[in-house]
């Protein structure tokens, strides 16, 4: 009986906002006005592919962008962690679900030599078109209210369980480790013996705090994190139970 890890990306395992780091490579490094102010809530996957179409008419290439990308740093504790999920993978299945995109989180990955510690990614598909331009589509299509209309993490979460199950593996706990907003839909899907881990200071932390005060708290329990070397010490008492 194996342990399941779900990570969210952005400020959990980078410290930064994959997608607003890209800006580095933009003329002077940052976008028009018009440009930042055409975002709408809940539509954050269309608002990046015009960010992409802005860098690409500006002659911004692949190679740049990869360079860019490859120095955004890990959250603190999080090269340790990786590292020794890497190590004890008999013990762990481990996925990422993130609102970022496939070419970013796989560009990241390789450089650190951590795609391996991954058994899937859940992201949004992106590629490059003929033309040069980084192109990004919407993970899936999905009914749920509570998540932006790119991805309901608790949806990709139960049809990887799903999944997993048709193949004969369960799992002793979930260990869901993220910061935002969009995490709660998953964690709420949760049950007592799983764990959610929300970084100390974030949106997710702040939303399962409210929820407890509405006295409707989350089934799972709830152990908050500042640095990956917190998460390891939990995992590693748990390898050893």
């Amino acid at each position: 009986m194996k342990f399941l890890l779900v990570f969210d990306f952005d400020h959990t395992i980078v410290d930064e906002n994959s997608d607003t780091w890209i800006v580095k490579c933009a003329p002077e490094k940052k976008l028009p006005n018009g440009l930042r102010k055409s975002y709408r809530p809940g539509h954050w996957t269309e608002y990046m592919g015009r960010v992409f179409v802005y860098l690409g008419d500006n002659g911004i290439t692949e190679d740049e962008m990869k360079r860019t990308m490859t120095t955004i740093p890990f959250t603190a504790g999080m090269v340790d962690l990786l590292g020794f999920i890497g190590e004890n993978k008999e013990f762990f299945d481990c996925i990422i679900v993130s609102d970022s995109n496939t070419v970013f989180i796989d560009w990241i990955l390789k450089a650190a030599d951590f795609h391996k510690v991954f058994d899937e990614v859940f992201t949004n598909p992106a590629a490059f078109s003929s033309t040069g331009y980084l192109t990004v589509q919407n993970f899936h299509a999905h009914h749920c209210a509570k998540c932006p209309k790119n991805l309901c993490k608790r949806r990709v979460l139960k049809e990887f369980l799903d999944k997993q199950l048709e193949r004969g593996v369960s799992y002793t706990q979930i260990v869901y480790i993220g910061d935002g907003g969009n995490d709660l839909c998953p964690v709420m899907f949760l049950k007592k013996d799983d764990i959610a881990m929300p970084r100390r200071g974030y949106t997710l932390e702040k939303k399962i705090s409210q929820l407890a005060q509405n006295l409707s708290p989350v089934e799972c329990s709830v152990l908050v994190w500042s640095s990956a070397a917190e998460i390891m010490s939990h995992l590693k008492v748990l390898i050893k139970e």
